[in-house]
């Protein structure tokens, strides 16, 4: 297929609400097969790569810095090379991001390689993270279009990064009881080269949104377009906002489990508890709301997820602290009315660099919450920081929720589909903001090659 034609794919028309008919487009079936085994791979290196620092090393701190700096890079790498996206063609940028973290997990799996390679190439994998999420989330605009089987792929892939965490941890701690560190590292490395495979086989070639200039500079000018405008701002801040607050009970489960006088299995428990809740708010929006009511429940939820924390410095029995957990984890269920008006937000030509903004203040923001958490966990009651938390996020969250609310339009607020309204706001086109220009660098130069990256 020449470069030049896009490719759309020819999408079925969903007459039922549910997740059936994404599943029914040949090329997400591969991103998601490949998402899948992917994000297993970086769950288990990362387990995998703790035991083999801390035997190395004897050290708490060096194995800890292993999950810190799974978070770090990802505010570098999503803004110095978040134009990766949309200067190169992106079926090219996510197998090459797949390439670079296979030979990455090559090398941790190499006796010889150090402690400090290690440590490195950890972070080589997490800066080439939002790249890759941000131009896989583009990517599906074009598998899937913008509208209802877009918002059900991306809940679908978050549903696999959910369930990624409690079944690959359990996959790890087995595999490591069969292999050494190394040699899971090496099996990791055999999930990344499957992933690659499925996307470059299973995707169709499309070219580059745009591109121009050196990448950096194009990079950032991206951000600044993505940040100036009222809108996308807007609608990123609440992405970005509620999971920052919301991390904080995981973050601070073991403290909780010793302050409360329970056993270790608890704390399993305790973290599980909020992404079985993810989970299951996700399932029952994608499979039994229409796109309206999706529409519908978003500043809700959004505003008021956070309330169930408040349980926490009453101290009430377990049982129920887990409830509150599931609870504030199933009103997540509002990213997906969210994503819709995000994509329509964002124009075609900007959608890749936003994407991986999008992706890298995400992380960045849930490590700050977590560091946040343990700094007042010093100071105060692991009940009293997370009751605090409820509080001070709800108030956050609400005035987050008015401001997007005022930024959109009427149709979107009564809950009809995005492609009902006009624009952005009453009278308002899609990307207004950046018509105005405000000083931002957007010329655009001939479409380049992938080199190098």
């Amino acid at each position: 297929m020449p470069e030049e034609n896009r490719g759309t794919t020819t999408l079925p028309t969903p007459e039922r609400t549910g997740y059936g008919p994404v599943f029914a487009v040949r090329e997400f079936r591969a991103v998601f097969l490949a998402h899948a085994l992917s994000l297993l791979g970086v769950v288990v290196s990362e387990i995998a790569l703790t035991v083999l620092v801390y035997g190395l090393t004897g050290s708490p701190l060096l194995s800890a810095l292993v999950f810190a700096l799974g978070f770090l890079p990802y505010l570098v790498g999503g803004t110095l090379l978040s134009g990766v996206a949309d200067r190169f063609p992106p079926r090219r940028v996510l197998v090459v991001c797949d390439l670079v973290c296979a030979g990455c997990a090559a090398l941790m799996a190499l006796p010889a390689t150090p402690v400090a390679a290690l440590l490195v190439l950890r972070c080589l994998i997490a800066a080439v993270s939002p790249v890759f999420s941000g131009t896989r989330m583009a990517t599906l605009t074009d598998i899937l279009g913008d509208g209802d089987l877009f918002v059900l792929g991306r809940s679908l892939l978050r549903i696999v990064s959910q369930s990624a965490v409690l079944v690959g941890f359990g996959l790890g701690g087995v595999l490591l009881t069969v292999v050494s560190p190394r040699g899971a590292l090496a099996v990791t490395l055999g999930t990344f080269l499957t992933s690659a495979l499925l996307l470059r086989l299973g995707t169709r070639r499309r070219p580059a949104r745009a591109g121009g200039g050196a990448l950096v500079r194009y990079s950032l000018s991206g951000a600044r377009q993505v940040l100036a405008d009222r809108r996308i701002r807007a609608l990123l801040l609440l992405l970005w906002v509620p999971p920052m607050f919301v991390v904080a009970p995981e973050a601070l489960a073991a403290a909780y489990a010793d302050e409360a006088g329970v056993g270790t299995a608890w704390i399993g428990l305790l973290m599980c508890a909020m992404p079985v809740g993810t989970i299951a708010g996700e399932l029952y929006a994608g499979a039994a709301l229409s796109p309206a009511a999706r529409s519908r429940i978003v500043l809700p939820l959004a505003g008021a997820g956070l309330l169930p924390l408040l349980l926490y410095p009453f101290h009430p029995g377990l049982g129920w602290i887990l409830l509150a957990l599931v609870l504030a984890g199933s009103a997540g269920a509002y990213t997906l009315g969210l994503d819709r008006w995000f994509v329509d937000a964002v124009p075609e030509e900007l959608r890749g660099r936003a994407m991986t903004v999008h992706t890298a203040g995400l992380m960045t923001i849930q490590g700050v919450g977590m560091a946040l958490a343990g700094a007042a966990a010093e100071f105060w009651a692991v009940s009293t920081v997370v009751g605090g938390v409820g509080v001070v996020g709800t108030v956050c969250c609400v005035l987050l929720a008015v401001e997007v609310r005022r930024t959109g339009g009427a149709g979107e607020v009564e809950g009809k589909g995005a492609a009902e309204w006009p624009g952005k706001g009453p009278g308002r086109r899609p990307g207004k903001a950046l018509e105005k220009g405000a000083n931002i660098d957007t010329r655009d130069g001939a479409d380049h090659d992938m080199t190098g990256r």
